[in-house]
């Protein structure tokens, strides 16, 4: 007979947005189980590392103490290249490039010293309709609330019904860095439906990548050797090629993030919650704050004072205005490419944060 135990609250996902939700949850002396898939936190890398600093006051401490842990250089400044002409500067835009697998392990780590139990090699495997939960080890868990931060393509949020059906792919490489720079570099190009590429420094490397539209996805690999090609012309990165690294973003815009399997309550937070912005792939300060909503949430929940009803709302004031922008810009952009044309600059540059037009009303 299959391993049977129960907890207050467990957590499919260890990325950000699952170690934070322990940790929050744990914190508040609930009993929590959190699994991931993976044998080791943070590893493979799937992530361009950059995280921007305008929310960085909505993380609390041991979230800050992951981002220093795992700092790898200091961003002032974005450069943004459409087609060929020359950089569009954004003086003001602070952020941080981080090493992902450092700041996962110490997301981990601060989940673990609040006392919540954390397992590596575990999966979730279904989810009954009672809301019991059968892990890969053969164990069942009973759990009061389950959180889904099992990225985009969620099984948790499957079985409540909300499903990332917009998703970008991605694809990225390490390489040396022989000039060393402070702002990030944007590649805005008609060439790259759905979306665009980037080379952020990491100190003596960089994170040279592409996202495209799931259909266009056989042009990663021609499209990112060709940007590569062109900055080592350039004399402004190395040859060699460090590592490899891709994975799916969802697109599409905030999914609805609560709902109820059983006797189990289920929140979603993350890229599970279609939280990562539709134009720029950003994610990371989303997974964080969201976690830690949802741990508190489902942490009041347990204790019976209903705290998990205003998680939806509060994800909504957070995050619902700007990810609709975004997705409204994204959807303009790609009406130009299903109706068989390309984008224009100017239709390039109101898809983009960096430029006036995207603010401008819809």
């Amino acid at each position: 007979m299959n391993a049977r135990i129960r907890v207050d609250i467990l957590v499919a996902g260890l990325g950000p947005a699952g170690a934070t939700a322990a940790a929050a949850a744990a914190r508040a002396d609930r009993r929590v189980l959190a699994i991931d898939r993976k044998r080791q936190a943070g590893l493979p890398v799937q992530c361009a590392e950059f995280v921007p600093a305008m929310i960085g006051p909505l993380l609390e401490a041991d979230q800050t103490a992951a981002v220093r842990s795992s700092w790898r250089q200091g961003v002032r400044a974005m450069h943004t290249f459409v087609e060929d002409d020359a950089p569009h500067l954004k003086e003001h835009f602070p952020g941080h490039m981080i090493d992902r697998a450092a700041f996962d392990a110490a997301l981990v780590a601060a989940a673990v010293a609040e006392g919540a139990e954390c397992r590596f090699g575990v999966g979730l495997s279904s989810v009954d309709t009672d809301g019991t939960a059968r892990l890969s080890d053969g164990r069942a868990v009973e759990a009061r609330v389950i959180i889904g931060a099992d990225g985009p393509r969620s099984p948790v949020g499957r079985a409540i019904g909300q499903v990332n059906r917009e998703l970008a792919e991605t694809r990225q490489i390490t390489i040396p860095l022989l000039k060393p720079f402070d702002a990030t570099d944007i590649f805005l190009s008609a060439r790259i439906s759905g979306g665009y590429a980037w080379l952020f420094p990491k100190a003596d490397r960089a994170n040279l990548g592409l996202g495209i539209a799931p259909e266009q996805r056989h042009l990663l690999k021609p499209l990112l050797d060709d940007l590569h090609r062109q900055l080592v012309a350039e004399g402004r990165v190395g040859r060699d090629v460090l590592g490899h690294t891709g994975g799916a973003i969802p697109v599409g815009g905030m999914l609805h993030p609560q709902g109820e399997i059983g006797r189990s309550l289920v929140l979603l937070a993350g890229d599970a919650a279609g939280l990562t912005n539709p134009i720029t792939g950003a994610g990371i300060n989303p997974a964080v704050i969201s976690g830690r909503l949802a741990g508190l949430a489902a942490a009041e929940a347990v204790g019976g004072t209903g705290g998990a009803c205003r998680y939806a709302e509060e994800l909504e004031d957070l995050f619902k205005s700007s990810l609709d922008r975004a997705l409204a810009r994204r959807r303009q952009l790609m009406h130009v490419y299903a109706d068989g044309g390309r984008p224009s600059r100017d239709e390039l540059q109101r898809s983009w944060i960096a430029f006036p037009q995207y603010w401008a009303a819809a």
